[in-house]
């Protein structure tokens, strides 16, 4: 018989992190599953941590591929999307965790509610050795909450539109919905693809929100989502425009958003990315491409002073090679260095 849930396991060098990965679906409570590990050409011991466990459990298949890097992350995605066998589709990252009760929750809830296509929940956000949670996102106003099951089809476009609030770990899908808009999405120069593809399941069907964290996802200075936060919010706004024209059209889909709504959000968010990604540069010693990122944000349109402020002590640390994630510790913020 096939498995229930197909968990989906893209990698690239994350020897440090893969077995507690594997691990945590190994420690699931719902036993009947399988998982595709799509190894892109991992230059560390990722591949051989990785083959012990699958030699280990026969729900654990390795496939070693060509690096193709996060630009093409879709193909690997879609690779696995193709032999999985699985009624449900899930995915868990190379350096993420579940909870030990991720799977039993999702299940019991999409097989209790045959229209929603997709469950998800709060996440846990750590530092690399989880000795600290940053946050515990969604962290959005109480009224979001509302939007968040996508229903009626589409409201929860009235976020998704403006920020990515559904942690991919999270996530617990449907395969035929995943099938019917394509498979997993990419395109507009992101190295991701969950944003592109919640967007398009919004537009199918109902979704199921648990406000209990079913994972806890790692931030650290190398991670993708730091080192391309500009072309990461670059391809966002160019997605949201592109599908808001698309969406707009079609009657059948309840969302609110107006066009010049995204324009002002996202020339307020560019600031925000610049500055942070200054940030993540200047924990690298990379001097002076941070302080290209500090005085984009200054000199940038919009009105977000704090990260305008931000970015001006960024500078001044840049300039005289000074440490930010010392200066974060003084005023009693988290630190993303370890």
């Amino acid at each position: 018989m096939n498995p229930v849930v197909t968990i989906i396991t893209p990698t690239f060098n994350h020897a440090g992190f893969i077995a507690e990965c594997i691990q945590s679906a190994l420690n699931q409570t719902f036993t009947d599953w399988e998982m595709l590990i799509i190894n892109d050409g991992s230059t560390d011991q990722t591949a051989k941590i990785a083959a012990r466990y699958a030699a280990a459990d026969p729900r654990i298949t390795l496939f070693n591929q060509q690096n193709i890097g996060i630009f093409r992350l879709a193909e690997s995605y879609n690779f696995a999307l193709q032999l999985a066998k699985g009624k449900y589709i899930t995915i868990l990252e190379g350096d993420d965790m579940w909870e030990t009760d991720k799977l039993s929750r999702q299940v019991a809830a999409l097989e209790s509610n045959s229209s929603a296509i997709m469950a998800w929940s709060s996440s846990r956000q750590v530092n690399i050795d989880q000795s600290q949670v940053f946050t515990v996102p969604p962290e959005l106003k109480p009224s979001d909450i509302n939007l968040f099951t996508n229903n009626p089809v589409g409201s929860f476009l009235d976020i998704l539109l403006f920020r990515n609030c559904i942690t991919a770990l999270t996530a617990c899908i449907r395969k035929e919905a995943l099938e019917k808009i394509g498979g997993f999405q990419q395109g507009y120069g992101l190295p991701l693809v969950d944003l592109p593809t919640w967007q398009l399941l919004s537009t199918l069907g109902a979704f199921v929100y648990d406000p209990e964290p079913t994972g806890r996802w790692r931030v650290y200075p190398g991670q993708t989502t730091k080192t391309h936060l500009v072309r990461i919010f670059s391809g966002f706004y160019a997605l949201s425009l592109d599908n808001f024209r698309k969406f707009s059209s079609d009657p059948s889909l309840s969302f609110s958003v107006k066009q010049s709504d995204i324009k002002i959000h996202f020339d307020k968010v560019m600031i925000m990315a610049y500055a942070r990604e200054g940030r993540y540069l200047l924990i690298k010693k990379q001097y002076k491409e941070a302080r290209k990122r500090y005085i984009k944000a200054i000199f940038s349109k919009g009105g977000e002073y704090v990260w305008k402020l931000r970015a001006l002590v960024g500078l001044f640390l840049s300039l005289f090679h000074l440490d930010v994630e010392g200066l974060a510790k003084f005023l009693n913020r988290p630190s993303y260095k370890n």
